[in-house]
């Protein structure tokens, strides 16, 4: 049986954590950040963790993570 391949767009988007946990980085913190809230600003700055539900599908895209 071959290799599974990895799916490079989850893979650039999606970290699994130590706990088995997807990671995901937040929108809206590339570029015009002069008009948005310092509130929005600080939030996005976090990392978030998906819900088991979504997480699924990403740990399927990613199998050797």
């Amino acid at each position: 049986m071959p290799k599974m391949k990895t799916r490079r767009a989850a893979a650039k988007r999606f970290k699994v954590n130590a706990n088995g946990k997807v990671r995901f980085k937040r929108a809206h913190k590339r570029h015009c950040l002069e008009h948005k809230s310092k509130d929005m600003k600080r939030t996005t700055r976090r990392a978030g963790v998906l819900q088991e539900q979504d997480a699924k599908h990403v740990r399927l895209m990613m199998p050797y993570a």
